[in-house]
């Protein structure tokens, strides 16, 4: 339990740099459209912080054996949340680079994301049934 409350926290605080980065760095380059910089704030948030604080919260009542999974987890959201602060950086500046690339692998993050939850799920509601 203390582990996932642990990852809450670190997640608090990157979403929290997310948020002013991402207000600071359009605002140093007068930006004003919409970059995916606007969205690192909210995944880390609810994805990191949200996610791991309710695991916490879970694991408090049952036995968690889940540790692979949350590796995987933490890979998935951190892939997903660097691409897209790589994919923001490249829209602000207005930067000739593939997106496509940038994209795909924050489709592969999400992807990892996903099929961990799937897991953890799992794991939980094996957990719940003994």
């Amino acid at each position: 339990m203390k582990r996932y409350i642990n990852y809450s926290i670190v997640y608090a605080v990157l979403a929290m740099i997310g948020g002013v980065f991402y207000r600071e760095f359009t605002k140093m380059n007068d930006f004003t459209g919409w970059t995916t910089l606007s969205v690192v704030h909210t995944h880390y948030f609810i994805l990191g912080m949200m996610f791991f604080l309710i695991l916490g919260l879970v694991s408090m009542n049952i036995n968690l054996k889940i540790n692979q999974a949350v590796l995987f987890y933490n890979i998935g959201l951190n892939l997903t949340a660097i691409m897209l602060v790589v994919r923001g950086i490249v829209q602000v500046l207005d930067l000739n680079v593939v997106s496509a690339a940038v994209s795909g692998i924050v489709g592969i993050g999400h992807i990892i994301l996903d099929i961990s939850l799937v897991v953890i799920l799992l794991d939980i509601k094996k957990a719940c049934i003994k």
